[in-house]
This record gives C-alpha cells, structure tokens and sequence, in this order.
C-alpha cells in the first residue's frame, strides 16, 4: 500500500486530525482508528502518543519521513509531527492496522 497516497486520501475525503497536541486529546478519549507519526517526532510527544494508544487500543504508524513531508503529504504548507485518522473516507489507510 502506498502511505502518501493514502494519508492524502484520507485527509481529503475522511476525517484526520492533524497536530500532536489534538492527537493526544483524541487518544485521551479513545477515539480514532490509527496514529501516524513523523520519524522525526520529538521524543516527549512519541511517548505521550505510544503510551495513550497502548490504553485506548490505537495502533501506531510510523512514517517514513520529516515532519516536513508528512505535511505536504498532507496538502499542508506546515509540518505535521503527528495525526489521527478517525474516518479513513474512500482511502484504504486502514489495511495498517493488519
């Protein structure tokens, strides 16, 4: 499965939370199916997100690549260390979970 293709996708017609900071307030309420972090995702914030996922049943994505890239993966002019996706829409993002 191509990553960008479907990170993209997902931001387009799905529903994403983009950002560290509302990624773990979602992952506090257990919502979402998949996080995905940037390689470069500063230490303190991966471990806020691995140990919150680990209680709301959440798998993690690392990705391959800045968090400059996963931005304009994204569509976005801003980096993005961090998202969720919550609503996958018409992308198959999800086969990440398996």
């Amino acid at each position: 499965m191509d990553l960008d293709r479907g990170v993209r996708v997902a931001v387009d017609t799905g529903s994403v939370i983009l950002g560290s900071y509302k990624t773990i307030q979602s992952l506090k309420l257990g919502k979402g199916e998949l996080i995905i972090i940037a390689e470069n995702c500063p230490k303190d914030i991966k471990e806020d997100i691995e140990r919150y996922s680990k209680l709301s049943n959440i798998p993690v994505f690392t990705f391959e690549g800045s968090s400059v890239e996963l931005g304009s993966v994204c569509g976005k002019p801003f980096t993005v260390a961090s998202l969720m996706i919550q609503e996958p829409g018409d992308s198959n993002i999800l086969e990440l979970k398996e």
